[in-house]
């Protein structure tokens, strides 16, 4: 396993962390964790040396965090690191984030979480930190011994990403990076500027939910993978593409079987930042020119539309429509659409007013595939 400094805190931490949002789980019900099977899993990435292990409170259903303290049993403790976040969606005033640690510290019996996150920020839930005073809360967890280390883990645009970062002494942020996403949400340049700021970088879907590591790819992608000189899985190329860029402390994988682990583990053996030839790095962009040609709607994600005065996500309903195109992938796309997205965010809100298209440089016909968007996938919801 190798390990990497993670910014400012100096904490020497496995590359590949695990993610514990993907377990094995019983009957098809995503909060019966399969205990024997994910602890098996957990408890061999450790022993192989991975030392951060990240959760959620809402994870399998709420049962995430008490699952990873049964993993942390047996001498475990000692041996990893423990993540997990605050549910900022469900606070209503600034005594609820208090309340959320004490119950997370109870569910992972730990007397202090090492990383602490503020879950999934946007615009909406950052103003409901704003508003709460998430630094006094932060500040006192951290002299109180509950917590170490204070990050954020984020989902919004670029520049409200960079007003976080400048708004709080972090100590790390979480983002999503892949080969498909470099320049979607924080991006490249959202991890760059974190990472000359001393704040440590956290890399989550770094697969794309999955998308990336399909071994049934297109034959046109399996032929560029094959013209490599050294022989990698869908996954391992991914994977090893995130790796690469040395401002990158650790890459979640939300392992779901144990040949998974084993896989990522043998990946990150020889994943050293800047290791990529200049012949590989140009596959990569081969395979990611590939997916991006087949893109619905050619949106660059540089917001010009938003504001909407609707208050419709143009971007985000853009990008889910893509992923579709793309990986053929409906039930992804429409979760996105009808289930993250806020009622008031989604396609169908759009009233047809043109604001967007005026400013639109990329001249999108963007209330027509508005439409599309909410008759395709907002049928059953609307």
């Amino acid at each position: 396993m190798l390990y990497r400094e993670l910014g400012k805190t100096g904490e020497k931490l496995s590359i590949l962390g695990f993610g514990a949002m993907r377990l094995p789980i019983v009957d098809g019900d995503y909060a019966r964790i399969d205990e024997e099977k994910a602890i098996e899993m957990v408890r061999y990435s450790i022993d192989q040396g991975v030392n951060y292990l990240d959760t959620g409170y809402p994870y399998h259903g709420g049962m995430s965090e008490a699952f990873c303290a049964k993993v942390m049993e047996e001498g475990y403790r000692e041996k990893v690191k423990i993540a997990t976040k605050l549910p900022v969606w469900d606070v209503k005033e600034h005594a609820d984030m208090e309340k959320f640690l004490d119950e997370q510290r109870d569910n992972l019996e730990v007397a202090a979480v090492d990383f602490y996150l503020l879950h999934a920020l946007c615009q909406s839930h950052w103003r409901v930190m704003k508003e709460n005073d998430y630094k006094s809360f932060l500040d006192k967890a951290k002299a109180d011994g509950k917590i170490k280390y204070a990050g954020f883990s984020y989902h919004d645009d670029l520049d409200l990403f960079k007003e976080i970062i400048d708004d709080y002494d972090w100590d790390i942020c979480q983002i999503q990076l892949n080969y498909m996403d470099d320049h979607y949400q924080a991006g490249i340049e959202g991890m760059r500027y974190a990472h000359d700021k001393g704040i440590g970088v956290i890399v989550m879907e770094p697969l794309r939910g999955g998308m990336l590591s399909r071994t049934a790819l297109p034959e046109q992608v399996e032929a560029i993978w094959n013209s490599a000189d050294v022989k990698r899985t869908p996954a391992e190329w991914a994977l090893r593409y995130v790796w690469n860029y040395e401002e990158v402390g650790v890459v979640l994988s939300g392992m779901s079987t144990l040949d998974h682990v084993k896989e990522n583990i043998r990946t990150a053996s020889e994943a050293y930042p800047n290791s990529l030839t200049h012949q590989e790095k140009h596959l990569i962009s081969e395979v990611r020119e590939f997916f991006i040609n087949k893109t619905e709607v050619n949106c660059t994600n540089c917001q010009y539309c938003m504001p909407c005065p609707a208050g419709v996500n143009i971007p985000e309903n853009f990008w889910a429509y893509n992923h579709d195109s793309q990986f053929n992938d409906t039930d992804k796309a429409k979760y996105w659409i009808t289930g993250w997205l806020k009622e008031h965010a989604r396609a169908s809100k759009c009233v047809d007013c043109g604001k967007c298209e005026i400013h639109c440089p990329q001249n999108i016909e963007i209330r027509k595939h508005l439409k599309m968007i909410a008759e395709k996938y907002e049928a059953e919801a609307v």
